[in-house]
């Protein structure tokens, strides 16, 4: 389906609207009308790459109480980023994230870049986080489209194909909807309502949960609300993964000391 201008100004109006009155409350995230900090954004973005809000939260903290600016982030020595990132996991991100704090120091004046083409740039940064960045952090008109969103979009247009074929039809789906201004909370009010009301289907007994489309500020537009909405996305089977095998040597001295070898900062 292809929404009117008028449509899809009410929807976005709606979202927008909703989040105004509902947002949480997280402490990388600013409130409405209010310009946001772009290193505050861009470390809260690398620390949320599939890893759940809860968990980022006391890490942020602990970061920015360490290092309240970019600049000091970028004088920090790796391995003491990677002493206060111990246990939030996936341990390339905090590499390239302290890469990238330096990359912008040196080649950019200290100043992160605005559109979605220079943040890509960045080690680290791909397709989703420069456009979450560049709306959120610098007002910019971009696609932001992570997991919960793509589900939201999936059950909005009933978009049948399966993903990840379907992204490119989810993109055009959220390009309708998304407004020029406010891009950044419209961005952030479909992150949260896939979190609280449009969520992923969750079995119950024998049953599965359904999203909470009477509270959607998206229902009244969307196609999937009388369909089944948790039958979306639609997802392509999962092909088997190969079982790869290894060794571990510990190596202990007799006064009980451990040998360690450091890892390469690529592979296994």
């Amino acid at each position: 389906k292809s929404y009117k201008s008028q449509d899809a100004k009410q929807v976005s109006r709606a979202v927008l609207d909703w989040y105004d009155h509902h947002r949480r409350d997280l402490t990388w995230r600013m409130p409405p009308g209010i310009e946001a900090n772009p290193y505050h954004v861009w470390l809260s973005e690398i620390m949320l790459q599939q890893t759940t809000v809860e968990a980022v939260k006391p890490y942020f903290e602990k970061f920015i109480h360490r290092w309240p600016s970019l600049a000091d982030l970028a004088a920090a020595s790796q391995d003491d980023v990677m002493r206060l990132w111990a246990g939030l996991g996936y341990y390339s991100r905090a590499r390239n994230m302290h890469r990238a704090a330096q990359v912008i120091m040196t080649e950019h004046g200290g100043k992160f870049p605005v559109t979605e083409t220079g943040l890509r740039a960045l080690p680290g940064i791909g397709d989703y986080t420069a456009a979450a960045i560049a709306a959120i952090a610098f007002g910019q008109r971009a696609l932001v489209l992570d997991a919960n969103i793509e589900r939201i979009m999936a059950r909005y247009g009933a978009v049948a194909e399966r993903l990840p074929a379907a992204k490119p039809a989810l993109r055009k789906v959220l390009d309708q909807i998304t407004p020029s201004r406010r891009a950044g909370d419209f961005a952030q009010a479909l992150m949260d309502i896939g979190n609280r009301i449009c969520t992923p289907p969750r079995r119950k007994g024998d049953d599965w949960s359904q999203p909470q489309c009477l509270i959607c500020p998206l229902s009244s537009s969307c196609l999937g609300r009388h369909q089944n909405p948790s039958s979306w996305p639609r997802k392509a089977p999962k092909t088997a993964r190969a079982t790869r095998h290894g060794y571990v040597m510990v190596v202990i001295s007799d006064d009980h000391h451990v040998l360690l070898m450091r890892r390469p900062s690529k592979g296994l």
